[in-house]
Parts: C-alpha cells; sequence; structure tokens
C-alpha cells in the first residue's frame, strides 16, 4: 500500500517528540495511578475507574490507527472504526459521570479529569510515533551492522 501512496513523505519523528510523548503517557498514568492508590474510596470504586483509563487508552489507540489506516488506503471497516469511536465517547462519558458522582473534592476531580485527559492524548501520541517510525524504518532499512563505518577499525 506505501507504494501507492508516493505522495506521502514518510519522516522520522523527533527524538524530542517521541520522548516527550512517552513522558506524557508516563506522567498522566502515573498520577492517575498514584492519585486512584491513595484514593480512600471503596475497591468496587477504584476497579470502575481502573477499568475506564484502560478502556480509553484502547478506544483512543484503536479510533487512531484506524484513522489512519484509512488515510493510508488500508482497509478499514465502517463497522470497527464506529466502535473503536463509540468505546472512546463511552469511557469519556463513563469517566465523567463517576467523576461527577464520586465523592471526592472538585481539585480530586480535575486531577483524575486532567490524568485521563492527559493519557488519552499523549496514548495517541505515542501510537503515532511508533507507527511513524515503523513505516520509516521499513522505507529506510539501517544497514547491517558490518556495513556500518568505523565497527571494523575504518
Amino acid at each position: 500500500m506505501m507504494d501507492q501512496q508516493t505522495h506521502l513523505e514518510i519522516g522520522r519523528p523527533t527524538a524530542a517528540f517521541v520522548g516527550a510523548s512517552w513522558v506524557a503517557l508516563g506522567l498522566g498514568a502515573s498520577v492517575y495511578f498514584i492519585g486512584l492508590a491513595n484514593a480512600e474510596m471503596l475497591l468496587a470504586e477504584k476497579g470502575y475507574f481502573l477499568a475506564v483509563f484502560l478502556l480509553g487508552l484502547f478506544a483512543a489507540i484503536s479510533v487512531q490507527k484506524a484513522v489512519r489506516d484509512r488515510a493510508e488506503d488500508v482497509p478499514v471497516t465502517g463497522a470497527y472504526l464506529g466502535v473503536a469511536w463509540a468505546m472512546l465517547l463511552a469511557a469519556l462519558t463513563l469517566m465523567s459521570i463517576g467523576l461527577w458522582n464520586a465523592d471526592l473534592l472538585l481539585s480530586e476531580k480535575g486531577f483524575y479529569g486532567i490524568g485521563f485527559a492527559m493519557s488519552l492524548f499523549a496514548v495517541v501520541a505515542v501510537q503515532k510515533n511508533v507507527r511513524d517510525l515503523a513505516a520509516f524504518r521499513s522505507i529506510h532499512p539501517d544497514p547491517a551492522p558490518l556495513e556500518r563505518p568505523g565497527l571494523l577499525g575504518d
């Protein structure tokens, strides 16, 4: 499929963008999980917020992948794309309802909301970088280790 799209130039994401994406995902998820572990909630409530968090991350990656596949003329069924969007909207709705009804301070609700939103954005950026790096490497493979200058005392 990539050969048919010669009009698209695949660039390598910068190390700064790749690093910032991973740091944002790690920070958002860590803050969310640390807050959840320290929260004075029932275990069932913690499980709810964990499950919604994981659903949101998976759905965000699925939406990103399906949209990118379609942009690159990779077949994606409408059903899959629809389910991915529906699950992302469901995760956002469930998180909003859960936070609205949670017996937490407003600052704590904001803490969880920002951690969730930051993680959703970051996981999309990480997925994009992973995909861009894979596409770049398929077009520009690294030379074999023995062919690299300086390895044999050149």
